[in-house]
């Protein structure tokens, strides 16, 4: 008899357990407001100033006009994520996204918690109070354009983000993509910054740099037309995620490298069926050719 309720117990707190694990969404909707794309990101950059955040840049991607990110930080955030010596620089960049659906524009954003669980990994609980305050910084700030707050983008445990991949035998955070090592980090600097200008495929949205750490990350809109391109992936995976772009390079000492396709897309994407992943199988690999361009 007592072993049997030995064994009832363990079940019971098993399954107790199982409830009890924290989940976490990619994304956030804001709300609706009314209005055109130009005054919704007016009234966003307003509400993300009035909290001390500051605007990295702004595009439409895909170009669609009834589409945009934008990109924004803080002093706090960088600070710490400077002390993340593997690629935590990646955090730094936040972002709001619009989308225009039947004459009204949608806010979301992308989940701190969500992206930098992924990106900082065994560091997490060091910085979250950090982390957590930035967030409710970025609610209240936000606030003024709708009060849903709803998680949206699909959900992954919290315990296993540190340690993310889509499917067996796929690419983690820890398998970076080598595009090029340079002679010094300013060259490398200088190289993705004037060839990012000059390749076709490509346009830079945003930098983040910081030359006491020898760390800077671009995030470059994806012109291409062919599998590389916004245009082509963005509606086959979805158009509500869009504030997982754009794509970045990160650059550390003399090395730059960018996250695999694989990891990147799927860890913003987690809704995605194999299917859907089979109909942008060229993508990541045409992805990894525009970026290497920008480093040669």
């Amino acid at each position: 008899m007592k072993r049997h309720l030995i064994i009832i117990l363990t079940v019971l707190f098993a399954n107790l357990g199982l409830f009890a694990q924290e989940y976490v969404s990619p994304y956030y909707k804001v709300g609706t407001i009314d209005g055109d794309m130009h005054k919704a990101y007016q009234r966003v950059v307003s509400a993300l100033k009035s909290k001390g955040f500051q605007i990295l840049g702004t595009y439409h991607p895909a170009k669609k006009k009834s589409l945009q990110v934008i990109v924004f930080t803080r002093g706090d955030l960088k600070s710490v994520l400077s002390k993340v010596k593997d690629r935590g620089l990646l955090g730094a960049a936040q972002k709001v996204g619009l989308q225009q659906k039947n004459g009204k524009i949608q806010v979301s954003y992308t989940n701190p918690d969500y992206m930098l669980r992924a990106y900082v990994r065994a560091d997490y609980p060091k910085y979250k109070p950090v982390f957590d305050k930035f967030h409710t910084d970025l609610k209240n700030a936000l606030s003024s354009l709708g009060n849903e707050f709803t998680p949206f983008g699909g959900k992954e445990k919290a315990s296993k983000l540190k340690k993310y991949h889509y499917k067996i035998m796929m690419p983690y955070f820890t398998d970076p993509i080598a595009l090029k090592t340079f002679n010094s980090f300013e060259e490398g600097l200088q190289t993705i910054l004037r060839n990012v200008k000059s390749k076709p495929g490509v346009k830079l949205v945003y930098k983040v740099v910081n030359p006491a750490t020898q760390t800077a990350v671009f995030g470059i809109e994806l012109t291409g037309q062919d599998a590389s391109g916004e245009a082509y992936f963005l509606p086959k995976i979805g158009k509500d995620n869009l504030a997982a772009l754009p794509y970045e390079i990160i650059l550390q000492g003399n090395k730059a490298t960018m996250l695999h396709g694989k990891y990147r897309l799927a860890l913003f994407w987690p809704e995605l069926s194999m299917g859907q992943f089979m109909k942008i199988m060229s993508t990541p690999g045409k992805i990894e050719k525009r970026l290497r361009s920008v480093c040669e």
